[in-house]
């Protein structure tokens, strides 16, 4: 029988090319729900810089403050100096920019090496981790379509302190590893958690809790090996995350001469370095006079005026999201007598995420370490529908007030 009388599928190499189509078309529909919930983020981000009278598309609207520390260490590396011996009028403290992890200066250095400035590939790299985070969750979320995956992912496009995800800041690269970290302990890869541990703590001190997590990881994860095994991968894996940090610190020694740069700038220059009582640094977080510290010249758009205090309801939703989180695993275990191994890791990050910054002092920064919180929405999406929506919309409002703060240049 000729070749044209055969059906398509007994033509020479025709067998494979259906379900080589076929998983290309579920490729796409599996990346539909991210991609839509990443353009959906810009979106609602451009409205809000629209409303604080902001050009959304500049990258000089997403640099702030610390950005200009993440970009020089891209661009020249680490320096560290006694600020008197630049600007005769500062005080007798530390000046430089060791007090900023290289994580994420690195990877805009690398982008950079395509041709792109540092500014734009600052923008690439966050907005790239953003979409990654989508995926991620996504996955973690177990890639179908329902009313709590959407709604989930709704509210990670105006997560609490989401508008650090689209700055020149290393929020959504460190929140993108502590996602492939949580996704490498539920697929049983320690290799893939230490990763993602190892990036995440190299982009931000709060990254740091992936340790925590990995070394508690004996107790819930690995389950398929014998308690020697499991011991073993979760103190490999939370080492090699310890690593990042050690990292840093070799960068900055390079560059300085001192191993205790980061110590030193930190203890000079923001009379940090100590573990703080947390309920006191919560007081003095939430009592912070943003707008008396700083406030924008000339006549404020409506947006900026009534956000300038944003700061204080972003700590309620912030506390509120963390009980949340820990009341649905509370009632899941209780349930079902176990929680999934993603579960228990997103339940000590958030917890740990949280609490961090307090004991650090992080008194003008916690808003925006508390965004990497968003490993918590793979909780959220065991929610009911009930508790999702009040979530959303809470969410919604203050992700406006915060990213008008941010927008007018009075959040650090």
């Amino acid at each position: 029988m000729p070749d044209s009388a055969l059906p398509d599928s007994a033509l020479p190499g025709s067998a494979p090319a259906e379900p080589a189509r076929a998983a290309r078309h579920r490729g796409r529909r599996a990346l539909l729900p991210p991609v839509t919930a990443w353009l959906i983020a810009n979106l609602v981000t451009w409205l809000v810089a629209h409303g604080s009278a902001v050009a959304y598309w500049s990258t000089g609207s997403r640099r702030r403050w610390d950005a200009e520390h993440y970009l020089s260490i891209a661009r020249t590396g680490y320096e560290m100096f006694r600020c008197r011996e630049r600007y005769a009028d500062f005080p007798d403290v530390v000046c430089g920019n060791v007090a900023w992890f290289p994580g994420y200066p690195m990877a805009i250095r690398a982008a950079s090496a395509t041709g792109l400035s540092h500014e734009l590939s600052a923008v690439v790299v966050a907005e790239a981790s953003l979409f990654g985070m989508f995926a991620v969750l996504w996955w973690l979320l177990g890639a179908r379509l329902t009313w709590a995956t959407g709604l989930t992912l709704a509210i990670g496009t105006v997560f609490p302190g989401g508008i650090y995800l689209h700055a020149v800041f290393p929020v959504a690269t460190g929140t993108l590893a502590l996602l492939v970290c949580t996704a490498g302990v539920e697929r049983g890869s320690w290799a893939l958690a230490a990763a993602g541990g190892f990036v995440a703590a190299a982009c931000h001190p709060v990254g740091a809790v992936a340790a925590v997590m990995l070394l508690s990881s004996a107790f819930f994860a690995w389950r398929g090996d014998p308690w020697p095994v499991r011991f073993a991968k979760a103190a490999l894996s939370a080492a090699l995350t310890v690593c990042g940090v050690l990292w840093a610190t070799w960068l900055m020694w390079q560059a300085t001469g001192r191993w205790d740069a980061y110590q030193t700038i930190q203890r000079s220059s923001y009379g940090q370095g100590d573990v703080r009582q947390p309920f006191v640094e919560m007081w003095r977080a939430y009592h912070f006079p943003f707008s008396d510290w700083y406030r924008p010249p000339g006549d404020l758009p409506w947006l900026v005026e009534h956000s300038l205090a944003a700061h204080k309801a972003e700590f309620w939703l912030n506390a509120v999201f963390v009980l949340l989180v820990s009341a649905t695993a509370a009632v899941r275990l209780l349930r079902h007598r176990r929680l999934p191994v993603e579960e228990w890791a997103a339940l000590i990050l958030t917890v740990s995420v949280f609490l961090l910054p307090f004991f650090a002092g992080a008194e003008m920064s916690w808003y925006r370490n508390h965004a990497q919180m968003f490993v918590g929405l793979v909780l959220v999406g065991r929610m009911p529908r009930w508790v999702q929506v009040p979530l959303l919309a809470l969410c919604t409002v203050q992700y406006a007030r915060l990213g008008a703060m941010f927008f007018a240049g009075v959040l650090v």
